[in-house]
């Protein structure tokens, strides 16, 4: 009784599969898995629809293994970079030139179009320019920041109106994306981009994360 179950379901799926030919583009992995003698009719063009499946799994395997290999150079050269940051922000002697060095970094080796410092207190030999603002943590100018200075996570994307036109004043119109660094207890750190799919929501800011946290130090050594 089994056996002939069996035969029968094998006449039935036969049969379907005639009614259907392309079921199997519609179910790839199954064509991959399916043995036919090359001997025996059709087997030669199953193989061969099985090869183009196995091609185009390849290719597709291809593209993600060049994908990950792009982005594993693309964080070496960031970890390198940051490293050199961390580096020349310990080898100022002054808070003034820490700022200087991390402005100066962000535009030229981040490639920051505008590049935007915010600190609580003054700093000694450096008065308020473009690039920087003094502006004291409770002052009502900073309210649009509370949260983001709160959790101290950065923002990346398109900021909201008043939060342009604090850093960025009047040229505010220019940046499309922005990468905001909040450094509780010390500033903002803002990096504006003309392009608007330089900095997008989602994407990772670790690397921002680590050259906070190396400002943050580098200026704590100058604290009275």
């Amino acid at each position: 009784m089994n056996e002939t179950q069996e035969k029968l379901g094998a006449h039935e799926v036969a049969a379907f599969l005639r009614r259907h030919p392309r079921f199997l583009q519609q179910f790839p992995d199954l064509a991959v898995t399916l043995v036919v003698p090359r001997e025996e009719g059709s087997a030669a063009s199953l193989a061969s629809y099985q090869l183009e499946v196995l091609r185009d799994k390849n290719r597709e395997l291809s593209r993600r293994l060049q994908e990950l290999f792009g982005n594993a150079q693309e964080n070496e050269r960031l970890s390198v970079r940051t490293h050199q940051l961390t580096l020349a922000l310990m080898r100022q002697d002054t808070a003034a030139d820490t700022l200087r060095a991390m402005a100066a970094t962000l535009a030229e080796d981040f490639n920051g179009d505008l590049v935007r410092l915010v600190v609580f207190k003054p700093v000694d030999d450096l008065d308020d320019t473009e690039w920087l603002q003094v502006i004291a943590q409770d002052d009502a100018r900073l309210q649009p920041f509370r949260d983001c200075l709160a959790d101290g996570e950065p923002l990346c994307g398109r900021l909201q109106p008043e939060k342009h036109a604090l850093l960025y004043g009047l040229r505010a119109e220019e940046v499309q994306s922005t990468a905001l660094l909040p450094l509780p207890g010390v500033g903002l750190i803002a990096v504006g981009s003309r392009d608007a799919n330089r900095f997008f929501p989602g994407m990772g800011t670790l690397f921002l994360r680590m050259m906070g946290e190396s400002l943050a130090t580098a200026l704590k050594r100058f604290e009275g």
